[in-house]
């Protein structure tokens, strides 16, 4: 991912000053030494802004620029403090001095910024929001606040393969307002997670100042979760370096969360376009007499050290100029290998045990996703499954029954209700290398968490280069009489958003097959269980070496009348109405169970449509922008004229799902419906 170590010819070589890294403080206070090497980097970072928001202005560079001014104090000493061979770390857009601690060359970044070809992320994400993942700096998304549970993962991830690792979050005052991080605390707190929790608090979320944001104080909120809050200024950096260490140390060593509030300045906009005119120029003026970084230099030139601050600074500055020279001359980004890289090629092959001959069992289609979830927690040491009252209640369908008795917290976790969350501490815990499962209870509830999954874990490879592997299992479908919020089928909503994959299994076999191959896959995965099938459907399974076969569209009967195509509960109803007009009309129709709603396979299906010249899709979700049309349109457009009758779909009713039994049986496609509108279709021609 570095540009620099693919062509280390480009850039200046990185002088030797910035080859010194750590910063420990060992004795009461911090010496001039440790003072003098944090303002290296703090200056560093404010030379390479200056640069970025310089070639801004001249339109070199686009996007959302954003500087670090006013944040050095902070970020610098924090990012040399942490040990970058184990700890975990997210920086927000202010972060330029951790992004410059943590890896490679300044050219990476600065190339990121513009946007060329030596972006570390190939151009395909924005200015700021890149990190260097195969180091456990997670890059951010603009939605604030989310990264918090990646680090949260990650962190978890380093422990849990033995390193002493801790993680260190960073939001603004803006961001300390959302949903996650409330989430994230609890969850840190409620799991024993070493994570440091930093909010840059400099007055304004863009332009809503601190009064219009939230009452009290930010660091009073570190009491609700059960963990220490400090609260600190920027411009004392002195006093503030030894707490940082005594922070970090003991974090490191009690395994609890911690809260920083740090009082930085808004010495520049939001961003490069904001002009800072919501902002009394008197305050702003004492905002620039309280720079940390100035105030810093000058107490340093008093101690003498001035000459040596000189010549520092006059290298760093020639080193950035030289760098941002070099980086100007690269040529722009490629679209050659954007649509491949959208998801990641999955390498690993489990060597599953195979089952003996006597281990075939008759169970019910839960039953199946129970021993599928019990032979993966027992045969690959990276799986974690994770959800809501999944522990000794067995989850609400019982679909986890006995798992936390065998295999203990630390594989079976009981979140809190925290979706959002629970599905960043999953993404953080997949990009370091396990491969949890997290259960949502019920489909509907992910909804809470389509940030995480679509715009975060989704995109994750296609942003960075590195791997999500994680499953969410969404139990889903109506005909429980469980009404709006416990029975949709969700999966348009999600199919929209690129770089996860889909499985929605309709037998037992099926379903165990389909867990195995969905753990397997190095992308995230939305494994769809309907709710129906749970008790409805019992048969023998076993272990199938050939379980990956579950990416391929399944033949359930034979037949030269139409292709039937559809998946999950409706393979059921679908072959009744079938077996019907077989009966009564002598119509053999030929069931295609799709199984793989993503990638689609669909050519099996075409050379059925050619074969019959009628295509039927029948699906539970609804029919307004609903997958079935977009099955019909791929299907159809290059089977167009093999067609005898225009394409007949069979969805449920556009409106939310109904609870009384009758009123939901009307709602959604059952055997005599599905009969009703196949005979109403073939008697129209």
């Amino acid at each position: 991912m570095s540009s620099s170590a693919k062509n280390p010819e480009v850039f200046p070589k990185t002088p030797d000053i910035l080859l010194e890294r750590d910063l420990r403080i060992e004795n009461d206070t911090a010496t001039d030494e440790d003072l003098l090497l944090a303002y290296r980097w703090m200056v560093y970072s404010r030379f390479t802004d200056a640069r970025i928001f310089e070639l801004y202005r001249q339109g070199k560079m686009k996007g959302t620029v954003t500087v670090s001014d006013g944040n050095e104090g902070l970020v610098a000493p924090l990012g040399l403090m942490m040990d970058k061979s184990i700890d975990c770390v997210s920086w927000t857009h202010r972060g330029m001095p951790g992004h410059l601690v943590w890896s490679d060359h300044l050219g990476d970044h600065v190339c990121q910024f513009l946007g060329n070809s030596g972006s570390p992320t190939k151009g395909r994400e924005g200015n700021a929001h890149h990190g260097d993942p195969k180091n456990r700096s997670f890059p951010m998304i603009s939605h604030l606040g989310k990264m918090s549970s990646n680090v949260m993962g990650g962190t978890d991830s380093q422990r849990r393969k033995g390193h002493k690792a801790i993680g260190i979050t960073f939001f603004g005052d803006g961001g300390s307002s959302t949903g996650e991080i409330h989430e994230s605390m609890n969850l840190a707190s409620v799991l024993n997670l070493p994570v440091i929790f930093v909010v840059e608090n400099n007055n304004y979320a863009y332009s809503t100042p601190l009064h219009e944001q939230y009452a009290g104080k930010l660091v009073d909120r570190a009491k609700g979760y059960g963990m220490k809050g400090i609260e600190l200024d920027v411009a004392n950096i002195e006093e503030n370096l030894k707490v940082f260490q005594d922070a970090i140390d003991e974090t490191r060593e009690t395994c609890r969360p911690m809260l920083i509030e740090m009082h930085t300045l808004r010495l520049l906009g939001h961003a490069g376009y904001d002009t800072l005119d919501y902002i009394d120029p008197e305050l702003t003026q004492k905002w620039f007499d309280e720079d940390c970084l100035k105030n810093l230099r000058e107490r340093l030139i008093v101690k003498g050290h001035g000459d040596r601050i000189e010549q520092e600074e006059a290298l760093l500055k020639s080193f950035v100029t030289e760098t941002v020279n070099a980086a100007l001359k690269l040529p722009m980004c490629s679209p050659e290998g954007l649509i491949d890289d959208v998801y990641a090629k999955t390498n690993l092959e489990i060597d599953w045990k195979p089952a003996e001959e006597t281990a075939s069992e008759t169970v019910t289609f839960a039953q199946a996703i129970n021993r599928a979830l019990e032979k993966i927690l027992a045969e690959s040491p990276e799986s974690i499954i994770m959800g809501q009252d999944i522990a000794d209640y067995g989850g609400p369908f019982k679909v986890t029954k006995g798992l936390f008795q065998k295999y203990g917290r630390s594989r079976v976790i009981n979140t809190p209700i925290c979706e959002s969350a629970m599905v960043g501490y999953a993404t953080g815990l997949a990009v370091n290398g396990h491969r949890p499962i997290v259960e949502f209870q019920f489909a509907d509830f992910a909804t809470d968490a389509t940030t995480q999954i679509t715009l975060n874990a989704g995109t994750y490879h296609f942003r960075s280069g590195a791997n999500a592997p994680l499953v969410y299992r969404f139990p889903c479908g109506g005909g429980l009489t469980f009404g709006s919020f416990h029975s949709q089928d969700l999966e348009a909503l999600y199919l929209h958003i690129p770089g996860t994959k889909f499985l929605y299994p309709s037998t037992p076999q099926d379903a165990f097959d389909g867990l195995l191959a969905a753990y397997e896959d190095d992308n995230p995965v939305i494994f769809f269980e309907h709710k129906n099938l749970y008790n409805l459907l019992k048969s023998p399974i076993t272990f199938n070496p050939n379980y990956r076969n579950i990416w391929q569209p399944a033949l359930r009967r034979q037949g030269d009348y139409a292709t039937v195509v559809t998946y999950g509960e409706m393979t059921i109803w679908a072959n009744e109405a079938i077996e019907y007009l077989k009966e009564e009309y002598d119509l053999e129709c030929e069931l295609w169970d799709l199984r793989a709603l993503n990638p689609l396979n669909l050519q099996s299906i075409q050379e059925s449509v050619a074969k019959t010249g009628r295509l039927v899709v029948i699906t539970e979700s609804r029919r307004n922008a609903g997958f079935s049309a977009e099955l019909v349109s791929r299907i159809v457009e290059n089977q167009f004229f093999d067609l005898e009758a225009p394409p007949l779909r069979i969805t449920s009713k556009d409106m939310p799902v109904p609870f009384a039994a009758e009123l939901e049986a009307d709602y959604r496609p059952n055997a005599n419906s599905i009969l009703a509108s196949m005979i109403d279709w073939l008697e129209a021609e």
